[in-house]
């Protein structure tokens, strides 16, 4: 016989555990703060092509003096769009902080200062993109806002399939998984210093999903066996039997997925696309948040709060 594990039982632990990570997470938050990406904050990215090895710190210090007035940050990448035959090509997107876009005249200066200080490696401009801040902050209330508009839909997804287990409860209660994960992926994003941006806010509903697909299979279990048991069942059986059925299946499809993004980060490392890499990474942060928050935090939270009515009925 299947030896049932005892999920309720030792939830202590479990929500032990969370709150730890999410202390740890607000505390780094508190020093290290989030970082914006460009997208959000506004400002303007110049883009530009090179070949063969380049002393970065060389280069952001050549990019300051070109232009002492502006806050200046830039990333280089694996060039594997307009340089696919030379394997020493790649790309840089320079970012210059602030309301006011760059001038012509400027970008001209910029990229005639790169090419003398680094004859050698052939700097090309590609293109200019420029972001207001007044944009930058309503295209970020409209990331939230969808984000928080497929929350709501989810949970009363899950309240109107599960009324036969408490319907309002286990929304709740997939509610707060939800807001686990996403907390879990922010945290992260505080933590390896990765500017919030669209990728954080497509991980973000992608985790959503993913996550509440765990609770709601949990869910289906929890709702069979209580209608196997009778009413009169312990709820704490009930979920604890539930989950260990569904866990093999759970982990598996976890397992499976990590595996397919593990193998996309670890050839976007091998090729340094950091913006693959800055999706890869959240997702499996998140597969791995929205697997232990189905099984471990939403299930016996529901039974916790089933328990609690049940006495005062």
């Amino acid at each position: 016989m299947k030896k049932t594990m005892n999920f309720v039982g030792k939830s202590k632990i479990f929500y032990g555990i969370s709150l730890s990570i999410i202390a740890i997470g607000l505390i780094c938050n508190i020093i290290f703060g989030a970082t914006l990406d460009i997208q959000f904050r506004g400002g303007t990215v110049i883009s530009y092509s090179f070949v063969g090895e380049i002393d970065e710190e060389a280069l952001r210090d050549t990019i300051q003096k070109a232009t002492p007035e502006n806050t200046v940050s830039f990333t280089v990448t694996k060039d594997i769009m307009n340089n696919t035959e030379d394997e020493d090509a790649y790309a840089i997107s320079v970012e210059f902080s602030g309301n006011e876009s760059i001038e012509t005249d400027l970008q001209k200066s910029i990229t005639a200062t790169l090419q003398d200080a680094f004859p050698d490696n052939n700097f090309e401009y590609q293109e200019t993109t420029s972001v207001e801040a007044s944009m930058g902050f309503s295209f970020l209330l409209k990331c939230l806002t969808a984000v928080a508009i497929a929350s709501v839909l989810m949970v009363l997804y899950v309240t109107l399939r599960f009324k036969r287990i408490g319907g309002l409860s286990a929304g709740v209660m997939a509610l707060v998984a939800l807001f686990h994960d996403v907390a879990m992926i922010y945290f992260m994003y505080v933590i390896f210093h990765m500017p919030i941006d669209s990728n954080f806010i497509a991980v973000v509903l992608m985790i959503l999903g993913y996550s509440l697909n765990d609770t709601i299979v949990i869910y289906d279990r929890v709702r069979e066996e209580r209608r196997l048991a009778g009413r009169d069942a312990d709820l704490a059986d009930v979920f604890n039997k539930s989950a260990t059925a569904v866990m093999p299946r759970t982990i598996a499809t976890s397992i499976t997925t990590l595996v397919a993004i593990g193998t996309v980060y670890v050839v976007a490392v091998i090729y340094n696309l950091g913006s693959v890499q800055a999706f890869a990474l959240p997702m499996m942060i998140g597969i791995v948040s929205g697997c232990y928050s189905s099984l471990c935090i939403a299930g016996p939270l529901w039974v916790a709060w089933n328990t609690r009515k049940s006495k005062k009925a």
